[in-house]
């Protein structure tokens, strides 16, 4: 007899896939734009990058501190009612963004834009849990995940020539974005949890507290923290290392971005497809050899004079290191029980923006030491990598 989740699988997974993709999208374009926004902001009022470092910095505190909250609702109350809050909120403060005027204002407002931010991805992560087999929740979390280079390429080509022509213009396009993908995940996702109906019911309830202390999700959560480092940090001060090193204009740079994203999204469902069937099992070994070559990759970058082959070398690095990153944020469906992934991501995803709120802070006051030049920054980041890969040989398989 077909089980709930099979005719769910059937009959609205389409739908309930491409409206957690448009949610996510807008996440990664939200997060990827206000790197090329801070350009015409820091010129407009006159700010240091230790000042343009907070602004994008201070979103990833929001989200670092709804992360575990998000998780724990998603597992509580569903996935779906946590979902449509946090676009609802993010939407609200990207319109926000785009009125005001003054670094306090802009600080404040990326906050409580981090915050909505902060439930979407366990909130997410629980969706697919609810509504997949397990066999396939690898693969759809990493083709959903793949949206950060789609939500990259409408940063760079979309969001990039409406800031050109006033940045305000593109937080009032990128509020109503958010506003279409609430609309669509309300359509789409199912209003209640979704479960195998078995007659095995009984297992004991596994509390918060064995979560949050349980040796896998804090060795992922430490490397997710690492990795991010590289992700975030890459992300917040690309725009900014291109125009200072090549002399680029912003128009010029979003296009060589948006490239960047398509390798990075088809990376992302490529590395999905890998660790579904050839790595399936050795998580740990993709997860090592990712962040090596990241770092050596990023010191490549780094070192070159010449734009193709840098951006040659930054394709490589963001394929690898976002192919890492799929592998850590797609194992907890693996070693983690299924009750407990809302929280289980919520924590280790917290982990990752712990990552993206200090990357910011500390590559801005790197560079503000190094006299203006980003080598310091870059090496920091490549440490950061290689130290991820170290952390997950404590990952053990059974949870």
């Amino acid at each position: 007899m077909e089980t709930q989740v099979e005719k769910t699988t059937n009959k609205r997974g389409i739908g309930l896939i491409l409206a957690l993709m448009a949610g996510y999208s807008m996440i990664y374009m939200d997060k990827s734009m206000i790197s090329t926004a801070v350009l015409p902001i820091t010129k407009q009022f006159n700010l240091d990058p230790g000042q343009t470092g907070m602004i994008m910095s201070f979103f990833f505190l929001g989200y670092s501190m709804m992360q575990i909250p998000g998780g724990w609702l998603a597992d509580k109350i569903g996935s779906k009612k946590v979902l449509m809050l946090s676009l609802a909120v993010v939407s609200i403060f990207s319109y926000a963004f785009g009125a005001v005027s003054s670094l306090m204002l802009f600080m404040t407002i990326r906050f409580f834009a981090g915050v909505g931010h902060g439930g979407y991805p366990p909130s997410c992560s629980k969706s697919i849990a609810d509504n997949f087999p397990q066999e396939r929740r690898t693969f759809v979390q990493s083709l959903i995940l793949s949206t950060s280079g789609i939500g990259g390429i409408l940063a760079f080509t979309l969001g990039t020539n409406l800031i050109n022509a006033n940045w305000r213009y593109g937080y009032v396009a990128l509020g109503t974005l958010f506003a279409v993908a609430l609309v669509l995940v309300g359509i789409f996702v199912p209003n209640q949890e979704v479960k195998v109906k078995t007659g095995a019911d009984s297992k004991p309830v596994i509390k918060f507290s064995q979560v949050i202390t349980n040796r896998n999700v804090l060795v992922l959560f430490v490397a997710m923290l690492l990795l991010n480092f590289l992700l975030y940090g890459n992300m917040s001060w690309l725009p900014s290392y291109l125009a200072q090193k090549f002399a680029i204009d912003i128009k010029t740079i979003g296009y060589l971005l948006a490239v960047n994203a398509i390798f990075q999204t088809g990376a992302t469902m490529f590395a999905g497809a890998l660790l579904s069937k050839l790595f399936l099992g050795k998580e740990r070994t993709f997860i090592i050899s990712a962040t090596v070559l990241a770092a050596i990759l990023v010191a490549a970058f780094v070192a070159s004079n010449n734009l193709v082959l840098s951006m040659i070398c930054l394709v490589a690095v963001s394929m690898v290191s976002v192919s890492a990153f799929v592998a850590i944020f797609t194992w907890p469906h693996k070693i983690m029980d299924k009750s407990t992934i809302g929280s289980s991501i919520g924590i280790i995803n917290t982990g990752g923006t712990l990552g993206g709120f200090l990357a910011p802070l500390i590559l801005g006051q790197l560079i503000k030491m190094a006299g203006g030049s980003f080598t310091l920054a870059f090496g920091f980041m490549a440490v950061a990598s290689l130290l991820c890969g170290l952390c997950v040989l404590g990952v053990k398989k059974e949870a």
